[in-house]
């Protein structure tokens, strides 16, 4: 894992590779990204490693393939970025897009966080901790985002989602600390 700062141009992070997702529009005019918010995720539940997350976000998951994704039959999904185990980054979605990634959601007494939020992806669950690689790469990416964007917090899905309690991720085993270094932005910690 290289130390070398990420930049953000056009709404792209550098050195990363870009994998296109459909699922993602235009935010509304003058809505600058303001809001971080942490997810979890691994397809199928528990297994890491996968193409399956990738598949998911460009609508290419076969939803007969596994007996879970008869449950996710037909979603759309998607993020800016996903973290897999290693810290590898791959963005889906421009930073300057809407990603459909936050659902029904609420920061501040402010409806639909995708329309003024960035969506990152951890590849994990909400039930056991994460990697120190992901970790790793989740600094360095807030780091680009916070100077890229009049970024306000960073926050877990699970302290948006409406109603209360609707989504746990990423879970009571994510390490806020690990983010402590964001001074002046709103954190759960």
């Amino acid at each position: 894992m290289t130390d070398t700062p990420f930049r953000i141009e056009n709404g792209y992070l550098s050195d990363t590779e870009y994998c296109c997702s459909p699922n993602c529009d235009e935010r509304p005019l003058n809505t600058p990204p303001r809001l971080i918010v942490i997810h979890s995720i691994s397809l199928p539940p528990g297994e890491f490693g996968g193409p399956d997350v990738r598949r998911l976000f460009t609508n290419k998951l076969d939803f007969d393939e596994h007996p879970f994704y008869s449950e996710i039959r037909g979603l759309k999904v998607s993020s800016h970025f996903f973290l897999d185990r290693r810290g590898q980054i791959t963005q889906f979605v421009s930073c300057l897009k809407r990603a459909w990634h936050a659902g029904a959601s609420k920061w501040k007494s402010e409806p639909n966080c995708n329309d003024y939020s960035i969506g990152i992806e951890l590849e994990g669950t909400d039930t056991e901790g994460f990697h120190v690689d992901q970790y790793a790469s989740l600094k360095r990416l807030c780091i680009a985002l916070t100077e890229c964007y009049p970024i306000e917090a960073v926050l877990g899905h699970s302290h948006i989602a409406v109603p209360k309690g609707r989504k746990q991720d990423p879970g009571a085993h994510f390490n806020w600390c690990e983010l402590s270094f964001l001074s002046g932005i709103e954190t759960p910690f």
